[in-house]
């Protein structure tokens, strides 16, 4: 996943999100550096109504800290160098700041664990993200320890009942976790074992939370599951859920990420195309056009399921936007295999995609079982080739949206001008408009003017 969390939806993996300028309680100062995806942003705001109520009071930089938490993504290697070489930063406020408690948690904690405390020696707790109803306890507990803290429990049965809501977050776009934990077992892929078995929410939880947002002032919700469309609780399926949650007042908008290609059934496809609060955009993960190393992957499709189900969305909601995961350089990936999803590309024409290369995760069954022995030049060459034929595919989709009136919810300002504000349209691209089209929150009626291949740029639509 790839991009800013709060203006594109999704939070680049290695890159930090800020923490809200917010302070509650009389107790010892807590700062929060997120890294990962839109479920660790949806954990760290749980995490902060947590301590909040044990009386913990927020801190906007790490520099007022008394406690300072790191939220990981153990998807990546990359990921994870990137929070070795931030704890030896924010390690420093230990030196200088004698008493100061410095924290990882997260799926990084629960994947690599015990070892964490030999590579980033200050770290005085390390917490998985099913021990998150102790960490206050722990951070208490941590102040008087000789050692290091170490809590990585997995639990089949948390979901975190009665907690998160509207408590973070921007105020225009909520997150919700609906679904916890995983169960297809991706050959590359770490996130079963870092947050266990698949789990639902249950629905009077979620639309509690739903309630919440709509309370506070937020427009749209973001329902979040590793395979989000498998969702299930009891009798109740993912359509059910999208078709409950539509009927809270004050929500105009309801997404959902990721789902998994093979539970796009009919019923699901019949909810996105009949109601209108919920968006035109799926964001569906295909990895490879290859069948060979799809089922390699073990991702339980193959190309051509994949190009039908893309075609059942598209002939029931016309105009639909679709994006993509690719990952290159897979264990065994020739350049026929390479050439295969450059062809499913084309033939797909994603409105946009997040591309990787492979890297070994340990634990998985590929790093078990299979040799990356594609070299690393290889998989930079055949990434470089996915991206231009992306940015070409995703350059004429943004243009063709030139002369369109379309419906723009606000976000935040630019973190670029002053003058501009950044806002997306129901299939979720981004459109610069001016300063004055509005605030955080509005809607707005935006002609396109211009395009470039990721950001759209408009005026108030004049009638």
């Amino acid at each position: 996943m790839s991009a800013n969390f709060r203006n594109a939806g999704l939070v680049q993996l290695g890159r930090p999100t800020p923490e809200p300028v917010r302070a509650t309680g009389t107790g010892p100062r807590v700062y929060i550096e997120t890294y990962g995806c839109q479920m660790n942003v949806a954990d760290t705001d749980m995490v902060r109504g947590l301590l909040g109520s044990a009386g913990f009071r927020r801190a906007a930089r790490a520099d007022d800290a008394d406690v300072i938490l790191i939220n990981t993504c153990a998807v990546r290697e990359k990921a994870e160098e990137r929070v070795f070489g931030r704890a030896r930063e924010l390690a420093s406020h230990k030196k200088r700041r004698p008493g100061v408690t410095l924290g990882i948690i997260g799926c990084m904690a629960e994947h690599l664990k015990e070892s964490i405390v030999e590579r980033a020696v200050h770290v005085d707790i390390v917490a998985g993200p099913d021990s998150y109803r102790r960490l206050a306890a722990l951070i208490t507990e941590a102040s008087d320890a000789a050692d290091p803290l170490i809590d990585v429990r997995l639990d089949k049965r948390e979901t975190y009942d009665g907690l998160g809501g509207a408590d973070g977050g921007d105020g225009v776009s909520g997150f919700i976790t609906i679904q916890r934990g995983c169960d297809k077992m991706c050959a590359f892929c770490v996130v079963p074992l870092v947050r266990g078995r698949e789990r639902g929410v249950a629905p009077r939880e979620v639309l509690r939370q739903v309630r919440a947002f709509s309370a506070a002032g937020y427009k749209e919700v973001v329902l979040l599951g590793q395979t989000v469309n498998s969702y299930g609780y009891e009798d109740v399926r993912f359509s059910d859920l999208l078709r409950a949650v539509a009927g809270v007042e004050g929500i105009d908008r309801i997404r959902f990420t990721s789902p998994y290609p093979i539970h796009f059934t009919p019923d699901v496809i019949e909810a996105i195309a009949t109601e209108p609060k919920v968006c035109k955009h799926v964001h569906l993960p295909v990895q490879s056009g290859s069948d060979r190393i799809l089922a390699s992957m073990r991702r339980n499709h193959t190309a051509a399921d994949y190009v039908r189900i893309v075609g059942e969305l598209r002939a029931a909601v016309p105009g639909i936007a679709i994006s993509t995961d690719i990952l290159t350089g897979y264990c065994g990936e020739t350049e026929a295999d390479h050439e295969q999803t450059l062809e499913l590309m084309r033939q797909v024409r994603f409105d946009s995609a997040f591309m990787f290369l492979y890297s070994e995760r340990e634990g998985t069954y590929a790093a078990r079982n299979l040799p990356d022995d594609v070299p690393l030049t290889e998989k930079k060459r055949r990434l470089q080739e996915i991206i231009k034929l992306q940015e070409a595919i995703s350059a004429d989709t943004f243009a063709a949206q030139v002369g369109n009136v379309e419906r723009v919810l606000l976000h935040a300002r630019s973190k670029r001008r002053d003058d501009q504000v950044v806002g997306r349209t129901d299939g979720f691209k981004a459109v610069i408009l001016p300063g004055d089209a509005g605030a955080p929150g509005d809607f707005v009626d935006a002609r396109i003017d211009r395009a470039t291949m990721a950001t759209l740029f408009g005026s108030v639509a004049s009638y």
